[in-house]
């Protein structure tokens, strides 16, 4: 009887023992397991294997969002494996812009696989406002350009460029500020060959068949759709102010070079001057000899009281003839 008793509760032991290891089993698994993801997928004619978020759960992955944009893809008619929408979690990648951009594109008819889309979304690109300007072109508005006619006049233009998104040149293309720079260059180009600037006034569409027939969109992420002139000002007369800078300019010129001519004038002036002073110095100082040599000659006896009053003749005779000769001179002048 104790023998029986004793085998009874070591059953009982091994019963309790094995409903320990059960529950902690249980335990285990529905802290792996997301039960209520997974039911949700299943209702939701999206299945994936319990082994599946389990694994995606130990790599830390957001289940709830992988799980979710999944559902939306096999809803929306979109074939997509959600390993890779777990790859492109763990790439950095945002998958519900993925997984929406794919949706959009597929509703709106547009080729987008989910390698492209992948890559345009880690190429920095938003993938999902791409396919929506695809659907929807955008209007891209160009700051005031200022371009100058042949005429000289001054133009303030503004355009409106209306473009969608190239969905196979979104990675690596280039983007809004290539077509404004563009855009720009086209204006400035129209602008500066046109004769005068009333003719691009009253031909604004010049402009827009100019810059079209360019390709400004080669290499770009858009493609452009149409070019339209929102707004054309009349600006400064360029060429007429570089006529009056250039005037202003010669003028300087020409003072500068006429107070050169004035200073070397007076250097001159002030050369001869000088000059002058010094032969009226040396004249002097030879006048002042000539008493002296009369008087060493009267000394000795080589000049005469005669021959003295002959050169004082002689003198006033010369200065008699310079005075008649200079009274002529002036009534010629005159």
């Amino acid at each position: 009887m104790v023998s029986l008793l004793g085998n009874i509760g070591l059953e009982l032991l091994w019963l309790w023992i094995l409903l320990g290891l059960l529950l902690i089993a249980v335990i285990v698994v529905l802290a792996l397991v997301p039960i209520k993801v997974w039911f949700r997928a299943l209702i939701s004619g999206a299945h994936i294997s319990m082994s599946r978020l389990i694994g995606m759960k130990l790599r830390k992955i957001n289940i709830g969002m992988i799980v979710e944009a999944y559902v939306s893809a096999k809803k929306a008619g979109i074939t997509i494996d959600i390993n890779e929408l777990e790859t492109h979690y763990m790439a950095g990648g945002d998958v519900v812009k993925v997984v929406n951009a794919l949706i959009s594109a597929h509703s709106a008819k547009i080729g987008l696989s989910i390698d492209t889309a992948k890559a345009i979304d880690l190429a920095g690109r938003d993938v999902l406002n791409a396919v929506k300007v695809s659907v929807n072109p955008k209007v891209i508005e160009t700051p005031s350009i200022s371009a100058i006619a042949k005429d000289g006049i001054e133009l303030h233009v503004k355009a409106r460029v209306t473009v969608k998104a190239n969905i196979g040149r979104l990675v690596g293309g280039a983007g809004e500020e290539t077509i404004i720079a563009r855009v720009g260059e086209g204006i400035v180009t129209t602008v500066g060959s046109a004769e005068t600037h009333a003719e691009v006034l009253q031909n604004p569409d010049l402009i827009s068949k100019t810059v079209l027939a360019k390709g400004l969109d080669v290499g770009t992420a858009y493609e452009i759709l149409s070019i339209d002139i929102a707004d054309i000002d009349v600006g400064r007369n360029i060429g007429a102010q570089l006529q009056m800078d250039q005037a202003e300019a010669d003028k300087r010129i020409a003072n500068a070079k006429a107070e050169e001519r004035r200073a070397m004038a007076v250097a001159a002036e002030q050369e001869m001057r000088a000059k002058t002073q010094e032969m009226n110095a040396i004249k002097i100082a030879a006048e002042a000899e000539v008493p002296k040599a009369m008087a060493t000659a009267f000394k000795e006896g080589k000049l005469g009281i005669m021959d003295y009053y002959r050169m004082q003749n002689v003198v006033a005779d010369t200065d008699m003839r310079k005075s008649i000769a200079g009274d002529d001179n002036k009534k010629k002048i005159r």
